[in-house]
């Protein structure tokens, strides 16, 4: 457990105590105290005199004794005073302590072994023995929705998480941490949860870190596995989803890995495909020399269904020039986006322009 964790549990239950106690930690250090200012003070004495002792000791006005915990322990639990009400209460906070250090310890345990098998660091022969260790469901359905930070604050991206995350923890979601700018969240899905509902859960999360911290975030959701060893396959989708939609949906801040359509498989091909493909298709001449004008004509019209009237309608422009434009991608491609199978050809080519233009890292 960290120190922080201690200090917010003694915080919790000073004024029930109603004396000043505090933990020590295996280095003998006092690392939690409801009195601040002897944090940081040196108990080894007390270590090594209560190591020899059954059960607590009394030194200069305050009962020490061990954390009981399940595990190996060797915190000790401290409460000012030396009458029986000291022992009691350093007893009540031993099992207290160690009964919330098991539960830590069995979390952090169990999001170490998560993270091990999205990082793909564990054998997949080894994930099933570990996950009987553990008792999880190896069964269980699980989707990975991974957090980027596109800038650093000063709060790190993990505790923002957390801390966004705390309401409704639970055990069915373990937060990780992947560097500076990236922090995963592996959620066991619920009966009946599609990922519609995972894109508002973290919607959810992304607006109270943007209100919390004023921190931009964004959001790659992969699809949803059935089995433990596929994870490390759903954090790859994840993180594909975050690049592809970095770079056809610009404007998204959540994306989610089933939704990705075409995008998806332009970031399949091969680069030479790519730049064969744009070659055959613009054998007339260069995408580049379309202006503006006409490209966002071409979005206009794309977004409107190929429907001339609207497009026209929605640009403020006549019918006459828009069919003029129309006209003008039509000389340079040979494609006239007036019949859908030229026009599917041209979006295509159009994203496959700006999927070269970005060149993003594979996984």
């Amino acid at each position: 457990m960290s120190n922080r964790l201690f200090q917010s549990i003694i915080h919790q239950i000073k004024d029930a105590v109603g004396r000043t106690l505090g933990i020590i930690d295996e280095n003998g250090i006092v690392v939690a105290c409801s009195e601040l200012t002897k944090i940081g003070e040196s108990k080894q004495r007390i270590r090594e005199d209560l190591s020899y002792s059954a059960d607590y000791i009394v030194y200069e006005g305050y009962t020490y004794r061990f954390v009981d915990s399940t595990a190996k322990c060797d915190c000790i639990a401290f409460v000012e005073g030396d009458d029986t009400h000291a022992a009691r209460m350093t007893e009540l906070i031993s099992i207290f302590i160690g009964n919330m250090k098991n539960l830590y310890d069995e979390k952090y345990d169990k999001t170490s072994f998560i993270k091990s098998i999205i990082l793909d660091n564990i054998l997949p022969s080894d994930i099933y023995i570990k996950s009987n260790e553990l008792h999880f469901s190896n069964e269980a359905k699980r989707v990975v929705v991974v957090f980027r930070f596109p800038s650093f604050g000063d709060t790190p991206a993990y505790e923002m998480v957390g801390e966004a995350l705390s309401d409704g923890a639970g055990d069915s979601n373990y937060v990780i941490n992947i560097g500076e700018q990236d922090v995963v969240i592996v959620r066991e899905t619920q009966q009946n949860e599609e990922i519609e509902d995972i894109e508002k859960f973290a919607k959810k999360l992304q607006d109270k870190i943007a209100e919390i911290y004023s921190a931009k975030t964004l959001i790659g959701i992969s699809s949803i596995v059935g089995n433990l060893k596929d994870l490390a396959k759903a954090y790859k989708e994840a993180k594909i989803a975050l690049e592809v939609g970095k770079v056809f949906d610009i404007e998204k801040p959540i994306m989610s890995y089933e939704n990705l359509g075409i995008g998806r498989l332009i970031y399949q091909l091969p680069t030479t495909l790519c730049e064969i493909f744009l070659q055959e298709v613009f054998k007339k001449g260069s995408l580049e020399s379309l202006d503006l004008e006409t490209l966002t004509t071409v979005q206009s019209f794309f977004e409107n269904n190929l429907n001339v009237s609207e497009t026209s309608r929605k640009l403020f422009v006549h019918r006459n020039t828009l069919v003029y434009r129309l006209e003008k991608i039509r000389k340079l491609s040979g494609l006239d986006l007036r019949e859908f199978d030229h026009a599917v050809t041209f979006k295509v080519a159009l994203m496959v322009k700006k999927y070269l233009a970005n060149k993003p890292t594979k996984f």
